[in-house]
């Protein structure tokens, strides 16, 4: 607001009156226009009012010229220049005088800079009134935060407040800026009071004590880097709190010495040369355990662990190791099953063996057939199962031996088949055309004398992922050996019905590729090259 002399017509006193004035985007003073002033002044109300009476009612003129300030005033807020107040007194002659010129142009002042608003907050440590030093850190969203400290004692303890200190001194202010956790800071700075360090790092968690550990590091605070790496090697870590342990470790630059011990929890010096003998150790104990529910959790959980680290091993002598030691493996529990189905089909010797024998050797066989099928998931998960499979093929005698088992304990090795038959349907084992045939011709029948079983007495038996891989590798065999494979199948499947593989869409491809679009001619052929022949 402007103050106006109004000149008065009668001589008297001029009477004092406050307008708006605000800045224009063009830079311009707006002010009440010569006219309205005039009017207002000749208006007869005005002049018959005392001079202390109530405020004269608003004349026409004054309403037009406040909603034109009103105007002037929102198209200033608009624009970077802020709406101004003006105490300097400009004095407009009376009516019967030279018109008043234009007012003047007046640049526009600059607007202030935008500041956050900033929230002040003060700590003190130690004895307040022997501080000699205030350290003022300036944080994120306006957080400013004051502390009233001793400079001693930040310079005992912290390399960067000694560098600070020193190069400044005399000094009694130190500023802070751009500080990424001010709440840490405070903490770490109050931590140099404090005798036992360790002891008041205790009630904290780990993801605080990492926080504490960077803001110390960028300190220098070497006392309190000692305490959070011993809490750290103390304390368990948990899920994710693990990574982040480490990954905080790696950047400390100061003292790797002391972060060693804190690493060895996660590694080790051997690890320049693959643990294999741990690993062995670890499948032979899975492979010889006879309590069923320890075996089976535990061959779960490391099938799971190994799905889940197929990069572990997949590269160089590594990925050789780890495959030559589950094939090792593979061939034991192999043997071993192979000798307790000759022992168990000879009937003879069975005749002369009491029941708990027969049974323990049953057992036997089904423990041994479980270990041969989770080798094979193993192998086959990690596209390493080529060689299992011509290992496979090539068990004539077991193939012979399986009518003579009960179902009930031989159903296994039939999974074992079924296994690698679907490794082989979905690529994930790619052995030769020979050994591919050579694999149905040994293994799809004893299957199929299982089936019935297999799908009511495993309860995790995909009959449609099994169907579909014995199908897709026997689409991958020659066009005749596809219709010996598929016609012998088909013989079966009417008889048994539900008792066999459903390996119709394989059918339908073979029939396909014979009657509906067989590829007879080959390119260059007599027939194909001679023109208008069909």
């Amino acid at each position: 607001m402007a103050e106006f002399k109004i000149g008065r017509l009668d001589g008297q006193p001029p009477r004092i009156r406050n307008v708006p004035i605000a800045v224009t985007p063009e830079g311009f003073w707006c002010c009440p226009s010569q006219a309205a002033l005039q009017k207002t002044a000749k208006s007869p109300n005005q002049q018959g009012r005392p001079r202390g009476g109530a405020s004269p009612a608003p004349s026409k003129a004054s309403s037009v010229q406040r909603a034109q300030t009103i105007s002037s005033e929102k198209r200033a807020q608009s624009t970077p220049a802020r709406s101004r107040t003006n105490s300097d007194e400009q004095i407009c002659p009376p009516p019967d005088a030279v018109s008043a010129p234009d007012p003047p142009k007046v640049a526009p002042a600059p607007a202030p800079e935008k500041r956050p608003k900033q929230h002040k907050i003060s700590v003190g440590f130690g004895q307040l009134d022997t501080s000699d030093l205030k350290v003022v850190l300036y944080g994120k969203e306006g957080v400013a935060v004051k502390m009233i400290v001793h400079k001693n004692i930040l310079a005992e303890n912290s390399t960067f407040f000694a560098d600070r200190i020193s190069r400044q001194s005399p000094v009694s202010l130190l500023e802070v800026p751009d500080c990424e956790d001010v709440e840490i800071y405070v903490e770490t700075v109050g931590l140099m009071y404090c005798k036992d360090v360790k002891q008041r790092l205790i009630k904290q968690n780990v993801p605080r004590v990492l926080r504490i550990l960077k803001v110390a590091e960028s300190l220098g605070f070497h006392a309190c880097i000692m305490s959070c790496l011993d809490y750290l090697e103390a304390v368990p870590w948990v899920g994710d709190e693990e990574e982040n342990v480490v990954s905080s470790i790696r950047r400390l630059h100061d003292e790797d010495h002391r972060a060693n011990p804190l690493l060895k929890r996660v590694t080790s010096d051997v690890l320049a040369n693959p643990p294999n003998d741990t690993l062995a150790h670890i499948i032979d104990l899975v492979l010889k355990s006879s309590e069923d529910r320890g075996r089976r959790e535990m061959k779960s959980l490391v099938l799971k662990l190994f799905k889940e680290n197929n990069n572990t091993y997949s590269n160089g002598s590594s990925a050789d190791s780890c495959v030559m030691t589950l094939y090792s493996c593979f061939q034991n529990c192999l043997e071993s099953l192979l000798a307790l189905f000759r022992q168990a089909s000879d009937l003879e010797a069975l005749a002369e063996q009491s029941s708990d024998d027969k049974e323990q050797m049953f057992r036997k066989i089904t423990l041994e057939a479980d270990n041969l099928l989770w080798l094979a998931e193993i192998l086959s998960d990690r596209h390493a199962a080529d060689e299992l499979t011509v290992i496979w093929a090539g068990q004539g005698e077991l193939a012979e031996l399986h009518p003579k088992i009960p179902v009930m304990h031989r159903h296994l090795v039939s999974c074992v088949s079924a296994r690698l038959l679907v490794a082989v349907g979905k690529g994930e084992a790619l052995p030769s055309k020979e050994t591919r045939r050579r694999l149905l011709d040994v293994w799809l029948q004893p299957l199929m004398d299982d089936y019935r079983w297999l799908q009511h007495g495993c309860r995790w038996f995909d009959r449609t992922v099994v169907e579909d891989g014995v199908g897709q590798t026997i689409l991958t065999l020659p066009l005749e050996d596809q219709q010996a494979v598929l016609l012998a199948w088909l013989g079966r499947f009417l008889k048994a019905g539900d008792g066999c593989p459903n390996l119709q869409r394989a059918f339908e491809v073979w029939w396909r590729r014979t009657f509906v679009r067989p590829y007879a001619e080959l390119p260059g052929s007599s027939s194909a090259s001679r023109p208008g022949q069909h």
